[in-house]
C-alpha cells in the first residue's frame, strides 16, 4: 500500500512542463526537430560529429579567407568581418582590373587598407 502513495508524492513533487501553444501534442516532439532544451529526443553521437566536421570546415575556410585578405598582424576579424571585407576587397580587385593604367593599379593596391573599405568593415 504504500508503494502507491510514494508514486503519487513523486508525481506531485515533479516540476511541471511549460504549457505548449494549442493544436501541439504536449507528448511527442516534433518529427525531424529536436528540442533546445533537452526534453526532446537526444542528438546522436553520430549527428554531433557531423556538426563538428562542419564546423571544423567553416572555421578553416575563414582562416584560409583571413589569409588571403589584407589585414594587420594586429586584427582579429570576426566571422562578419571577414565577409564584409573579403567582398569589399574583391571589389577592390575588379575596379583594378578594369583600370588600364599600371601605375594606379599599384597605388591603388598600396591604400586600399588605409581608405574606407576597412573602416567600413570593421565597425560593424
Amino acid at each position: 500500500e504504500e508503494e502507491p502513495d510514494r508514486r503519487q508524492q513523486k508525481r506531485c513533487s515533479r516540476k511541471r512542463r511549460p504549457n505548449r501553444k494549442s493544436g501541439e501534442d504536449s507528448d511527442s516532439p516534433t518529427p525531424g526537430k529536436r528540442s533546445k532544451n533537452g526534453s526532446g529526443s537526444p542528438q546522436s553521437l553520430e549527428d554531433l560529429q557531423t556538426q563538428r566536421v562542419m564546423a571544423n570546415s567553416l572555421n578553416e575556410a575563414f582562416a584560409s579567407l583571413r589569409k588571403i585578405i589584407p589585414t594587420l598582424p594586429s586584427d582579429k576579424l570576426s566571422k562578419i568581418q571577414t565577409l564584409k571585407l573579403a567582398a569589399r576587397y574583391i571589389d577592390f580587385l575588379c575596379q583594378v582590373l578594369q583600370s588600364d593604367e599600371l601605375d594606379s593599379k599599384i597605388y591603388a593596391f598600396s591604400v586600399w587598407r588605409m581608405e574606407g573599405a576597412w573602416s567600413m568593415s570593421t565597425s560593424h
